[in-house]
């Protein structure tokens, strides 16, 4: 069995649709964030250092260029000929929109390229990012929204800077299916202050908004960041992977059946991580889960109760 006989992936979803494999190739073009230059806020989230998340941050190579290094790497692995463009590092919506589109069309122009997966926050879609993100999609490009929302609990949003609420979430979410573009929700997991069942409810209150996609982070801590100072200080303790496995296992239960996982886990490279360690172990976390559903003898959309400890609506 493999984890994807337990849960509804991207991967299996993109190849049920176009018939072959079709891969995600991460670009970073070179935006910046508002809650990293003054608009909104300075130094960014508690936790965020974008080398953590993105292989292209350091010193971004062309668009071009970055995806053609990425179509070389998954030729050698999958021998994929399809891919989206996901631009990932920092927030891509944040410019003027003729600017967005130039980016977005020099991406589509490359070759194999059937789509874009577009990385944002909930407070920088406007109405006109929207309009252009749901043009693609009219011509028939595959194109999804990914919004970072992170929390549902606006305590811990602001305990880490975000700079947005769960309020703003709904918004974006509500204006992108007007326009018909399917979105997928970043959740992590393990923010200071936060237990299982601060996870299980932000799910709660996401599905209750209705979701296209999902994908689920641990909290890990990095060189550079304030989560850093406050780890080393002892005032944040990060979870250890078997509550993650069990918690990540909790939601992908309560999760419906439709609704498509695009990640299950996030790693940090060693270069840059300070704890948890086993965030660099991505194989060993989603085989965790992967046994953790065997043994339940359930997978996502499983019908039983809600776990405990899925609080009311604030």
């Amino acid at each position: 069995m493999a984890l994807s006989d337990y849960v509804h992936t991207l991967g299996q979803a993109l190849c049920a649709k176009y018939g072959e494999r079709v891969h995600k190739l991460a670009i970073n073009a070179g935006f910046t964030c508002p809650n990293r230059d003054g608009s909104k806020g300075i130094g960014g989230c508690t936790f965020c250092n974008n080398n953590s998340f993105s292989p292209n941050a350091r010193q971004p190579d062309t668009i071009g260029q970055q995806i053609e290094a990425g179509r070389r790497v998954i030729a050698k692995r999958t021998g994929a000929k399809k891919f989206l463009a996901y631009f990932q590092a920092y927030t891509n919506t944040y410019d003027d929109v003729a600017l967005l589109k130039r980016r977005y069309d020099t991406a589509l122009e490359q070759e194999g390229v059937i789509g874009l997966a577009i990385g944002t926050r909930p407070d920088c879609v406007p109405p006109a990012v929207l309009d252009l993100l749901a043009a693609y999609r009219d011509q028939g490009r595959e194109v999804w929204l990914e919004l970072g929302l992170q929390s549902a609990f606006d305590e811990s949003l602001r305990r880490v800077n975000r700079g947005h609420d769960f309020a703003e979430y709904r918004i974006a979410l509500r204006a992108a299916h007007d326009r018909g573009l399917p979105v997928c929700t970043h959740l992590i997991l393990g923010l200071p202050g936060e237990e299982p069942f601060h996870a299980r409810t932000t799910l709660t209150r996401v599905l209750e908004e209705g979701v296209d996609g999902l994908k689920l982070h641990p909290l890990h801590v990095v060189k550079g960041t304030r989560l850093a100072n406050e780890w080393r200080a002892g005032e944040y303790l990060p979870w250890s992977m078997a509550q993650y496995v069990m918690t990540a296992a909790d939601l992908i239960e309560m999760t419906p059946p439709e609704v498509i996982y695009h990640r299950v886990t996030g790693t940090a490279s060693l270069d840059i991580l300070l704890a948890p360690h086993w965030c660099n172990w991505k194989w060993r976390v989603l085989n965790g889960i992967e046994r953790e559903l065997a043994r339940r003898g359930t997978r996502q959309g499983v019908t039983r109760p809600a776990p405990a400890g899925v609080m009311s609506h604030e």
